[in-house]
Order: structure tokens, then C-alpha cells, then sequence
């Protein structure tokens, strides 16, 4: 039973249909195919907006090389203090933008609030010379605590950037998660709300390697392909990545992914909410949640074969553990591990 990560699952049937059908003859290489030409129409009618997408291999690949191509070497991005690419990108951003500096945002499970985002923003007054200048928002949505932005709070913050002459970037590796969640239309929580370039997110959805960088404004993306080729991300055989994600977005099978881990987590949240000594320490909005077990009831599960992730402790000093579900988990997986920390608990 795993709940370390949407990441570690298998991948839909349909899915690998649509790789076996992208693999009869032969097609144009470098992302001069069929499939791969079609992305921008296709994730275009996803969004309701003309865009420009770009299939991109790997999650890191997909928040670091939008953000370089809007970043200076003396430019910084603002970010959760929690944020992804702050934290578990290994300093790729920096990497990819030759040196631009992280500009940390205190943030509320997981969440910042345009009143930090305004206060970091002031210590970086536009009118010094010698000091970073804020060149790139980058938000999370899911967030890293398994929170979601609402509307009104991601056109909050995009307004605060948008005045600076920012550009915003969504990491969205859990977009379909979030927007189940808000029962909103994806222009509603990309370009609507101010968003300018999204990584979207497949591959903990459902895809093998298909993550997307979505450009709302085209112009923003004439050059973006010459980055994605200087980094080592334009593969030979594009076709396979953007079949992937054309048969993800198709039949709404991203929204049948997302609807299940995200029920499945709401079952886990309920049956933890009865358990005395368990504590739940975010909400859980999406398809991951964070509590707090005792050490024993930890042991016993890792015993049993439970798999998942223990981030720290709590203030008690019991440890804390962050589970996830998948489009794969079933009530089953859920009724088991509920089962098994009450047994453990008494």
C-alpha cells in the first residue's frame, strides 16, 4: 500500500493506447510531427485561449526553463518558502537562469498572502539599482501542504506582480487536482487569474513524462523553443510526450484522475478526523494531507508495508507523515490504512 507519492503509480490505459497508436510509421523528429503540432490547438481549446505549448520530459525541466526565459541573471523569483523549486529542485532555478536569486514569501499552509508577497516586494524597491530586481511570481497550485489558491487569491497576488512588471508562473503538477477541487474552468485559474506561463502537469495524473509549458501569450514563447533544445529537453521522438498529453487532456480523462485521488484523500481526511490521536494538520483540499501519529502507530504501519513519507514532527515532538492518493487508489487502499492506524493507535 503506497501513499508516498502520486509520482510512484502506474500509468492509464489509455495512455499507453495512445502511445501504441503513436507508434506506427515513421514522423517528423524534434517536435516537427503530426501530434506535437497539434498541442498548440489542442491545449489551446483546453484553456479557451490561444497559447503555445511545449512538451517537456521532466517537472523540473517545466518550472525552470519558463522561469529562465523571464528571469536576468540579476532578476529574482518570488516563491513560497515551502515552494517546490525552492526546496527540491536542487538549485536547477538558479542553474537554468545563470544565477537569479530565490526570494522567499512567508506562507500559511502552504499558501502566501498578497500582504507578504507586498512586503517582500518592498524590500526590493524598484527604484535602488543595486538591488535584485523581482522579475518572476511563481505560485503552486496544488500547494506543497496540499492547499489550494482560490480565485480571488491568485488574482490577488498576480495583480501585486503584474504592478511590479512581473511575469507569473504556475507550478501546476496538480493543476486537474486543483481545479476539481474549485469546480472551475481552467482558463478560470490560469490566464483569467492573471497567470502567464503554466507548467501543467500530467505525469502524477496519469502520464508517463508529460508535463506542458503553456505560454498565454504566444509572443512571450518565440524564443522558448531555443531554450528547451540548449537544456537537453527536445527530444528525438516528441510524438510520444505529446500523444501522451493529447490523450490526457481528451475524453476528460484528466478530470476522471484527479475526481478519484481527490475523493479517495477526503475519505482518508474523514476516517483520520474520527481517530483521537491522530491530528490533521492542513486542510486537505486536494490529494494530500499531513498528520501528526504517534511514533508507534508510525513503526507499526512501516511494519505492515504502508509506504509514506515522514516530513518532521510536530510540536509535541510526534512525527509528522504526508500521504497522497492516485487516480489508482481505491476506498479499499483507504478502508485498510484507516484500519490499520486505528489498530495500531489502540
Amino acid at each position: 500500500m503506497d501513499f508516498s507519492s502520486d509520482n510512484r503509480m502506474g500509468v492509464n490505459p489509455e495512455i499507453l493506447e495512445a502511445l501504441h497508436a503513436a507508434n506506427k510509421g515513421p514522423a517528423g523528429a524534434y517536435g516537427h510531427d503530426d501530434m506535437t503540432r497539434s498541442l498548440d490547438q489542442v491545449v489551446g481549446d483546453f484553456f479557451g485561449t490561444k497559447v503555445s505549448a511545449f512538451p517537456i520530459i521532466s517537472g523540473t525541466a517545466a518550472n525552470c526553463l519558463p522561469i529562465a526565459a523571464s528571469t536576468p541573471p540579476y532578476g529574482g523569483i518570488a516563491c513560497s518558502e515551502g515552494a517546490h523549486i525552492l526546496r527540491a529542485e536542487c538549485g536547477a532555478p538558479e542553474f537554468f537562469t545563470n544565477g537569479s536569486k530565490m526570494l522567499p514569501v512567508a506562507a500559511q499552509s502552504g499558501k502566501m498572502t498578497a500582504d507578504a508577497l507586498a512586503a517582500l516586494l518592498a524590500a526590493y524597491p524598484a527604484s535602488n539599482t543595486d538591488t535584485t530586481v523581482p522579475a518572476v511570481l511563481s505560485l503552486t497550485q496544488v500547494t506543497e501542504r496540499g492547499t489550494v489558491y482560490t480565485l480571488d487569491e491568485i488574482a490577488a497576488l498576480t495583480r501585486l506582480a503584474h504592478e511590479r512588471g512581473m511575469t507569473v508562473h504556475m507550478d501546476g503538477a496538480r493543476f486537474a487536482n486543483a481545479l476539481v477541487t474549485l469546480g472551475c474552468t481552467p482558463a478560470d485559474m490560469s490566464w483569467r487569474a492573471g497567470v502567464d506561463v503554466l507548467s501543467l502537469g500530467t505525469s502524477k495524473n496519469g502520464t508517463i513524462c508529460g508535463e506542458v509549458v503553456v505560454f498565454f501569450n504566444p509572443d512571450r514563447a518565440e524564443n522558448f523553443r531555443r531554450y528547451v533544445k540548449r537544456a537537453g529537453h527536445m527530444m528525438a521522438k516528441q510524438r510520444f510526450v505529446s500523444a501522451q498529453v493529447v490523450a490526457h487532456l481528451a475524453n476528460d480523462l484528466w478530470r476522471h484522475n484527479a475526481r478519484n485521488a481527490n475523493a479517495v484523500a477526503r475519505r482518508l481526511h474523514d476516517g483520520l478526523a474520527r481517530q483521537e490521536q491522530v491530528t490533521i494538520l492542513h486542510k486537505v483540499e486536494a490529494n494530500i494531507m499531513f498528520v501528526a501519529l504517534p511514533a508507534a502507530c508510525v513503526q507499526a504501519l512501516r511494519a505492515q508495508g504502508f509506504a509514506f513519507h515522514t516530513v518532521g514532527q510536530d510540536a509535541v515532538g510526534q512525527p509528522v507523515v504526508r500521504f497522497v492518493t492516485s487516480f489508482l487508489t481505491t476506498e479499499g487502499d483507504v478502508d485498510h490504512l484507516l484500519a490499520a492506524i486505528s489498530k495500531a493507535c489502540a
